[in-house]
């Protein structure tokens, strides 16, 4: 028997962006394979009687439902599709009894989980299903379309690697066995302080306040989700971040690796000057690369928008919701 895990989910309206009246909006919670209970956002056209397609939608990396994953799901659902945004599992609203942890597998499954929860949901055509996954859930969601061939289109938005940045730093900066050893060495000498003292470390989230020479994607953060524009109470991006060895196994488990044999369509999304704008163009070249399958893969770059942009939209609506209406009709038609 499979069993849910009992969550309190907040009633209220608590999301960084406005309501809109073109939807319906319900709390909804679903299972996934490791039997760790994932609250999500479900959000639906108002007045349609006949099955929809839907989209799951997840991201950034370290945030919640309530940010932009939200914002995602709630304008796609005023377009005409059945969507959530949920939570991954240690975080948020969802279960997992250690909190503030992350793993490629189980992140991967999460998504897999979501796809379960939709196709068999009754006011869904479960053979037009697909995800959107936001900075570090864009790699997640790229790796999840390699393995879930119910899936027919996949988004990824201001995508990241999370396995590259951690085995390899920003902008490959680390890729040594050296730094990589130290890496490890720090993370296992921390693990012991752990037990010794019955708790985990946090790591710390976006850096308050930033320093005058701080590179410019850190201030991009900030402006994100320590301020009104982003800010959340469960976020870990805005508050005390993960686990400081939360991470770990993705040092030596990369994702996308098969990433060239998806059958199945995907969009990449990334601004032009974004600092993560090279997880995108090699994520694409790669996927691309001796594939059978390269003509329903597409990489569009946003002139002049920077990471954040494809958050929330910035100060010029920079996320390209026509586009992504215009592919996700095409793919779940």
């Amino acid at each position: 028997m499979i069993k849910k895990e009992e969550l309190k989910l907040v009633t209220k309206w608590d999301k960084t962006f406005p309501k809109s009246e073109k939807i319906d909006h319900s709390k909804v919670t679903f299972v996934n394979r490791y039997g760790i209970t994932l609250a999500a956002d479900m959000y639906m056209p108002k007045n349609v009687e006949e099955k929809l397609p839907a989209i799951a939608v997840s991201g950034p990396f370290g945030a919640v439902k309530e940010q932009c994953s939200g914002l995602y799901a709630q304008t796609m659902a005023e377009r005409g599709f059945l969507t959530i945004a949920f939570d991954p599992s240690f975080t948020g609203e969802s279960g997992g009894n250690v909190r503030y942890m992350a793993s490629p597998d189980i992140n991967t499954e999460d998504f897999m989980a979501a796809v379960d929860f939709l196709s068999l949901n009754e006011k869904v055509d479960s053979d037009r299903i697909g995800i959107i996954g936001i900075c570090g859930w864009g790699g997640m969601a790229i790796n999840t379309a390699a393995l879930d061939t119910r899936i027919k289109a996949t988004a990824a938005m201001t995508m990241y690697d999370m396995t590259r940045v951690n085995a390899r730093g920003y902008f490959d900066s680390e890729d040594s066995e050296e730094k990589r050893y130290e890496a490890k060495k720090a993370i296992c000498a921390q693990r012991l302080e752990d037990l010794k003292i019955g708790a985990y470390k946090r790591a710390g989230g976006v850096i308050d306040p930033v320093p005058e020479d701080a590179p410019f994607f850190v201030k991009d953060y900030f402006d994100y989700y320590k301020t009104k524009r982003g800010y959340h109470v469960r976020s870990l991006n805005s508050n005390e971040g993960w686990n400081v060895i939360g991470c770990e196994s993705f040092v030596n488990q990369p994702i996308l690796k098969y990433s060239n044999e998806i059958r199945s369509a995907v969009l990449l999304v990334h601004g032009e000057k974004a600092h993560s704008c090279y997880f995108s163009r090699d994520a694409y070249a790669d996927m691309i690369r001796d594939s059978k399958y390269a003509e329903n893969k597409e990489l569009m770059i946003i002139p002049d928008a920077v990471h954040t942009d494809l958050y929330d939209g910035g100060d010029n609506n920079w996320i390209p919701f026509d586009k992504l209406e215009s592919f996700f009709n095409e793919y779940l038609k």
